[in-house]
């Protein structure tokens, strides 16, 4: 079977080194235009770039994918290198870009996205961080027959997955990305020898997972303690929750709710750390300061001392 992939992330990369590694020959690899990171924002590949790089697979980084877009000469040439290609499927996971109609109907088997959420719960951008937030039991990977809806698309093949009561957003990205590699070799494989069927979403059930802002970030502490702790897990390792105090922003990586009571924001004691909600209290884990390296809730005081009844934020 030949295949052309469409991703950008580490997410994406964990599937794309699976289907590698499964043998399915990859006749086209479809990724994001570089983009400046890192301090001094040089352009920087995606991670998915860099394994078709160091594997010698073709590789596309079209703007755009729509023919009567703003970059049609991009979508003209991604459309020729796809018809080159001869592929029988297209396998996307969080690549980032619309695919429109021409797209979806070129390969023969349609394109098939492996999708981090238990569809049609949390369609959209960001599911694992949304499914933490919300303190769900359990999420999944679904592989999806793509149509031109938002997640919208017949489901191929799911498979549930725990959630922690101690994972973040980055523990379980790299267990469903894990999953999800496999899942999509065991469609594939089935899809090969006509044996892959598709089942409607429900109707019933669904929630979309808006893409994470980092104005989300700032810690409302009149929030239940248990909401914010769940908050600062999903944001963990972006955007990363963060307070105020004594004019510098400070970040909370890791937090447990525990009973207290004072006005939202109060410092209750120091030993351990502990700031009183809207609902019972959040004892204050692992911090960091502007520029500084995450450390533990006592490291942070010796440095910066905080006195019971001193307000976050104020």
């Amino acid at each position: 079977m030949r295949i052309a992939f469409a991703g950008t992330p580490e997410f994406a990369r964990t599937a794309l080194e699976r289907l590698h590694a499964a043998g399915f020959e990859i006749a086209l690899v479809l990724t994001q235009p570089d983009r400046p990171a890192g301090r001094g924002m040089q352009l920087q590949p995606s991670a998915v770039k860099q394994f078709a790089l160091a594997n010698a697979l073709p590789l596309a980084q079209p703007r755009s994918l729509r023919l009567d877009g703003k970059f049609p000469d991009d979508a003209s040439a991604a459309k020729q290198a796809l018809q080159d290609a001869r592929i029988d499927a297209i396998v996307v996971a969080a690549y980032g870009l619309i695919l429109p109609r021409w797209v979806l109907e070129l390969p023969r088997l349609g394109c098939l996205n492996i999708h981090a959420s238990l569809l049609p719960r949390w369609r959209g951008a960001a599911p694992i961080h949304r499914a933490i937030e919300a303190g769900d039991a359990e999420t999944g990977i679904t592989i999806m027959q793509m149509d031109e809806g938002l997640d919208t698309g017949d489901m191929l093949l799911v498979e549930r997955e725990a959630i922690r009561a101690t994972d973040t957003t980055a523990t379980l990205h790299d267990r469903l990305a894990v999953l999800g590699g496999r899942l999509v070799v065991e469609a594939l494989e089935l899809a090969a020898c006509g044996g892959l069927s598709r089942t409607p979403q429900p109707a019933g059930g669904v929630t979309y997972a808006h893409k994470i802002e980092k104005a989300e970030a700032a810690i409302d502490w009149s929030a239940p303690a248990d909401a914010i702790e769940r908050r600062v897990r999903a944001f963990d390792p972006f955007p990363g929750a963060n307070f105020r105090h004594a004019g510098e922003v400070v970040k909370l990586w890791r937090a447990q709710a525990v009973d207290g009571t004072g006005a939202p924001g109060t410092v209750l004691r120091s030993e351990p750390l502990t700031v009183a909600c809207g609902d019972r209290a959040l004892a204050l884990l692992e911090l960091q300061r502007p520029g500084g390296r995450r450390i533990s809730a006592r490291e942070f005081l010796h440095a910066r001392p905080i006195a019971p009844g001193v307000r976050l934020g104020d």
